[in-house]
């Protein structure tokens, strides 16, 4: 193949690339994730059931709203005093 059409179709495929990548930029723009910072916590129900006739594990968890009380529990018990 002519190297010349490689470097041609390459551009071709990475403006593609870069112009999708924006689109979905402005299409998401407004659809912020996750929650706001507050009081209180969220609740998760981890449910796993394994079929058939039993079995599985459930979980609760508790994570809270405080971006500080959050960040605390990544830090080691020990560092803490």
């Amino acid at each position: 193949m002519d190297p010349i059409l490689i470097v041609i179709l390459s551009v071709l495929v990475l403006i593609v690339a870069v112009l999708r990548g924006l689109q979905s930029l402005k299409h998401t723009r407004d659809t912020e994730r996750g929650s706001k910072p507050g009081k209180g916590y969220h609740e998760i129900d981890a449910t796993y059931h394994s079929g058939g006739g039993g079995g599985g594990h459930q979980t609760n968890y508790r994570i809270p709203r405080d971006p500080q009380e959050y960040a605390k529990r990544f830090i080691p018990k020990d560092k803490l005093k």
